[in-house]
């Protein structure tokens, strides 16, 4: 995140990818975050993906109410249920409530 947020929804998804179709999942991937940035509420998307398959993101949304609106975004519930069958081994997901949040950057 970017700036200072106050009281924000994290929605936390750590996944382990199986090796079928790489481009498939690219794309897809791609697609739900230009997606999700459209959606009301959305604040901001980290993600990381190591060479072995295993990433976390995160997307940050204004409300509680906002982020079960993404849940529910009928685009996003077609690539969970293709994630579930070809691109992903394992995952989990979490919620959670963030009280305060602020950057820092090392002046060069």
């Amino acid at each position: 995140m970017s700036t200072y947020h106050k009281n924000i929804i994290a929605v936390i998804f750590s996944a382990k990818r199986s090796k079928e179709d790489e481009a498939g999942y690219a794309k897809a991937a791609a697609a739900m975050v230009k997606l999700a940035q459209k959606q009301k509420g959305f604040v901001d998307i980290d993600n990381v993906r190591d060479q072995d398959g295993y990433g976390i993101t995160i997307s940050y949304w204004q409300s509680e109410a906002d982020a079960i609106a993404w849940r529910d975004n009928e685009t996003h519930v077609q690539i969970r249920d293709k994630g579930r069958a070809i691109w992903y081994d394992a995952y989990s997901l979490h919620v959670a409530k963030i009280e305060r949040s602020y950057d820092w950057t090392h002046d060069e």
